[in-house]
């Protein structure tokens, strides 16, 4: 791997936990990292997740070979309106972001000539955010998913995937538009459906929520993840996250048209149809 210099944008789970993940498989180079809060870099630089910090956009991507981008989504815009003047000739851009149409549609005119960008997402997370939830094995045979278009560039894209191969994960290559619709069916629905779960129980008692079981607490653990960065995501894939939205309440009409009519034998059979494709998820 040729960069000598990261700028990670962005030192919480997943900006550390790639810092880590580096440095556990041999990455000699020099690691900076970016932000706005200084209490939050200065407890990377404590935990030697990186080498230096700044908080000035355009003194921390200086001289860097490959800036990534792990800040909210939301975020990115303004970001590389700031660094896109000061970033070094044949610097790669990245990102980890769980939403890459509108990424790459917002960013890519922004990219200087000589600066490739290179749109990423790896799949993995904790129930807790920040840096000191990282860890060096957070990708380890998790999947990263790159989303090339048609500008892309195959070196800078090849030189991604051997970064993130090199933190344990495993690379897949998606359309952008394939990427935003799969996630926001198997992620991004998923979590708006914990919330509006926990919401409807609070609705109906929160007192009773202290009964909960394991089948509860197992199925609502995204909901205790970041409502802002939820939102975010939300807002920059609003159309895929419409769609599935509309696809779960037709579903879940139809379970409640068959409890309406005591039509029990149909419901097994949602239930049924279910069980099997959930383990297609095991097998995964």
């Amino acid at each position: 791997m040729d960069f000598k210099k990261i700028t990670i944008i962005g030192v919480g789970l997943i900006g550390s936990s790639l810092a880590l993940a580096l440095r556990k498989k041999g990455y000699k180079g020099r690691i900076t990292g970016l932000g706005r809060s200084e209490e939050t870099l200065k407890m990377a630089l404590e935990l030697e997740i990186i080498d230096d910090y700044s908080t000035v956009h355009t003194e921390g991507v200086k001289d860097a070979d490959l800036v990534v981008l792990a800040s909210s989504v939301a975020l990115y815009e303004q970001i590389v309106n700031n660094i896109k003047d000061h970033l070094k000739e044949g610097a790669i851009v990245t990102d980890v972001g769980s939403v890459k149409g509108d990424v790459l549609r917002t960013l890519t005119p922004l990219m200087p000539e000589n600066v490739r960008f290179i749109a990423g997402h790896p799949i993995a997370g904790r129930e807790c955010s920040g840096v000191k939830c990282a860890t060096d094995d957070l990708f380890e045979n998790a999947k990263c998913i790159l989303t090339p278009d048609a500008g892309t560039d195959e070196t800078a894209l090849r030189q991604i995937k051997e970064l993130w191969e090199l933190t344990g994960a495993r690379t897949v290559i998606m359309s952008p538009e394939e990427h935003d619709l799969t996630f926001a069916a198997v992620s991004h629905l998923p979590h708006i459906v914990a919330y509006s779960l926990i919401n409807s129980i609070l609705d109906i008692n929160g007192e009773i929520l202290r009964y909960g079981g394991g089948g509860l607490r197992d199925f609502t653990r995204i909901a205790l993840s970041s409502p802002a960065m939820w939102r975010d995501i939300c807002a920059h894939n609003r159309d895929e996250v419409l769609r599935t939205l509309k696809t779960f309440s037709s579903s879940l009409s139809r379970m409640i048209s068959f409890v309406e009519e005591s039509d029990w034998a149909s419901l097994e059979k949602e239930f049924a149809r279910a069980r099997e494709a959930r383990q297609l998820i095991e097998s995964n």
